[in-house]
């Protein structure tokens, strides 16, 4: 008995030996961990409790303004009451519930935002409101199924979700009521974007409703009442389509450049330029973001706001477009369109385009499109087209035949041709409009020769005529003659800073050598209106290809509302070539454009015998057939209907250019008509009228050139 307890009384110490020592290796266990803590992994501790504490927003600024190169706003941006919410790290569904069902109490959402809410977004409301129900949807067996299926994790939860929101039915989404809807409509606003990323739950609030939100702050988590901007394009419908859109926070980042604008710190959710000038100086218009910093508790309370940095508005755009003169421009095509209509089935379309010839800038840039809707004709702004579709030109582009010509020693200055038709084996008679007998470069330009261009594009090739042999004409010599028209810009990009440009389309692909006869006169290849007016400038100023240019300085951008502020880049003239051509020849060919206008049977006489500008220019005429979309363009067979482009395109003064122009009619029916003259005539008289005006105050009485 006395050995037992004996043995009894050793096991005890040894006993709490053992227990001694696991509790000395538990608490170095924790002082090695809590070093670890505090030392190793301290300051990633402290980062993350003061991100917590400090979280920071960015915020948007008002983008940069655009103006014309009067200084006359074009783009503006409105200012509007706002309601936001920033999502911050760490909050809970039923907390952004909560500040929803607070803000449906002070705000009236628009019927539009609740119209826009799906199916989807009704059953997933009704099962957070009903948490019990929800889960009652689906048994335990039937989730077991799918982990038998090896179905685990997010797809498993995914599963789930998409089975009860199934059986969710319209019985059940009729238990949500008017208010549970609003409710809905502003949560579904709020966690529509990104965490720490302010979006818009509802913008031009009133000031009642801006007010009361203001007062309640402490009390709206997230919820902030700021001033936002939204685009304001001043003259309504005016070079609309030029000027671009930009996007909303709904829109976001376009997806297929995502990538491209998050490492030049966009937001997800950010308003972005997403066409045509808008787009394409969106670096310039953008600005940089206000910074605020959130300020929490440790709870994750918000408690104040700090501004980190104020941020910086967008630069602004000075424009070369004049927009007074652009009005003129749009009005004076559509009030000559709608003449015309009534006459012309095919006609819906007319463009125009104005530079000054000796830095490129240009002034106006205008189409029109007359769309048939409802039985009304309506007309919708295509400034675009001028650069985006392209048509055969006609005779306008003759000068560039002429010049090459010369330039290839085909021919040279008062090379004289017989005007009579000619006829190739195996095709019908090629002419001119009338029979001019024997004729020289200049007579040939002032009426309009098509047998002189062709003799030009045959000596070009080296090809004789002889009546009635086939034509043998090699691919190299339509490769030469788009060389040289290419360096007047024809076929080409013209370079303006503006994107989707067409570069126009080549003639058919089989390129028969008859056709580099209908190449010289302007009939194969098909350039656009802005093409036309960079070729006619490069002869008006000398030969030297200007790229076209939109924008023509940036500027810093103002507190004032109607300043223009100053200039921190002017965008100075771009020469793209210098074309391959004697300045005697070039100053021929001037002289031809110059009897066009002002010498006795020139084809443009008719407009512009009188003009006190001294205008100078070419007509042009290309037959063709019909190109749009509607069936009025076809006849039974379905086949497209013949018709005519008719073009203009000119510069004045004759002696010391500064105001070019294209004029570009497609799918005439009446050759004759004078629509593209009537158009040239107009628009140029509007310059010199407004020239006039703001030199003088008093613009003078436009003459009527169709007198005698």
């Amino acid at each position: 008995m006395k050995k037992k307890e004996k043995k009894s009384g050793r096991a005890i110490p040894m006993r709490l030996n053992i227990l001694f020592f696991c509790v000395f290796l538990l608490f170095s266990a924790m002082i090695i961990q809590l070093g670890k803590v505090q030392i190793v992994d301290g300051e990633t501790y402290k980062n993350e409790v003061e991100k917590r504490e400090k979280a920071t927003v960015s915020l948007s600024v008002p983008r940069g303004k655009i103006f014309d190169r009067e200084g006359n706003p074009v783009v503006d941006n409105k200012s509007l009451r706002t309601i936001t919410y920033t999502k911050m790290k760490g909050v809970k569904s039923e907390d952004i519930l909560k500040t929803a069902r607070q803000l449906e109490e002070i705000i009236e959402m628009p019927q539009e935002d609740i119209d826009k809410l799906t199916e989807t977004d009704k059953k997933d409301f009704w099962m957070q409101l009903n948490p019990k129900l929800a889960q009652n949807l689906i048994s335990k067996k039937e989730i077991d199924k799918f982990r038998e299926k090896d179905i685990t994790g997010k797809d498993l939860d995914k599963k789930i979700e998409d089975l009860r929101r199934k059986r969710v039915t319209d019985k059940n989404l009729q238990e949500l009521t008017a208010q549970d809807i609003k409710v809905l409509a502003i949560k579904s606003k709020m966690t529509a974007g990104y965490q720490m990323a302010p979006q818009i739950i509802k913008k031009d609030v009133s000031e009642k409703e801006y007010a009361k939100v203001s007062e309640n702050l402490g009390n709206l988590s997230g919820v902030d009442a700021s001033v936002d901007w939204e685009r304001h394009y001043v003259n309504d419908g005016l070079f609309r389509s030029v000027l671009g859109n930009v996007s909303n926070a709904d829109e976001g980042l376009p997806r297929e450049r995502l990538d491209y604008y998050l490492v030049r710190d966009y937001s997800r959710n950010d308003r972005i330029g997403k066409s045509y000038i808008e787009q394409q100086y969106e670096d310039v218009l953008h600005g940089s973001k206000k910074e605020v910093r959130s300020v929490a508790d440790k709870q994750g309370n918000t408690m104040r706001m700090e501004t980190v940095s104020e941020g910086k508005s967008g630069k602004n755009l000075t424009l070369t477009i004049d927009m007074e003169l652009q009005k003129k421009v749009e009005e004076s095509i559509e009030k000559i369109l709608k003449a015309y209509k009534g006459s012309e089935s095919m006609l819906d379309r007319a463009f125009v385009v104005m530079m000054n010839p000796k830095n490129g800038q240009v002034l106006s840039m205008a189409g029109k499109k007359l769309i048939e809707k409802d039985g009304k004709t309506e007309v919708e702004d295509y400034a675009l087209g001028t650069m985006t579709s392209s048509y055969e030109l006609g005779s306008t582009v003759k000068g560039a035949t002429v010049l090459t010509g010369f330039e290839t020693k085909a021919i040279t200055p008062g090379t004289y041709f017989y005007d009579a038709p000619m006829k190739f084996k195996g095709t019908k008679e090629k002419k001119s409009w009338k029979e001019f007998g024997n004729i020289d470069d200049l007579r040939a330009l002032q009426v309009s020769s098509n047998v002189y261009m062709f003799n030009t594009a045959l000596k070009i090739a080296g090809v004789d005529y002889v009546k009635n042999s086939s034509l043998n004409i090699k691919q190299e010599y339509f490769d030469k003659m788009r060389y040289y028209f290419r360096q007047f810009g024809l076929g080409v990009p013209t370079g303006i800073d503006l994107p989707n440009e067409t570069a126009g389309q080549i003639g058919k692909k089989d390129n028969q050598p008859g056709f580099l006869l209908d190449y010289s006169i302007g009939q194969y290849d098909t350039y656009t209106p802005l093409q036309l007016v960079q070729y006619i400038s490069t002869i008006a100023n000398g030969g030297y290809r200007m790229k076209p240019q939109i924008v023509q300085e940036i500027r810093e951008q103002t507190a004032q509302k109607d300043e223009i502020g100053k200039v921190m880049h002017a965008i100075e003239p771009v020469v793209l070539n210098r074309i391959d051509m004697k300045e005697e020849y070039i100053n021929q060919v001037k002289e031809g454009f110059r009897r066009v206008f002002q010498e006795g049977d020139g084809t443009g006489v008719r407009a512009f015998q009188k003009a006190p500008y001294k205008p100078t220019g070419k007509t042009g005429t290309a037959q063709t057939v019909y190109g749009g979309e509607s069936d009025i363009g076809r006849n039974e067979k379905g086949d497209r209907r013949e018709c005519y482009n008719l073009t203009f395109a000119g510069y004045a003064p004759y002696d010391d250019p500064e105001v070019a122009f294209s004029v570009v009619v497609p799918w005439v029916i009446n050759d004759k008509s004078g629509i593209n003259s009537d158009i040239g005539k107009e628009v140029l008289d509007a310059y010199f009228d407004l020239k006039n005006k703001r030199l003088t105050g008093e613009a003078p009485k436009t003459y009527d050139s169709k007198e005698n």
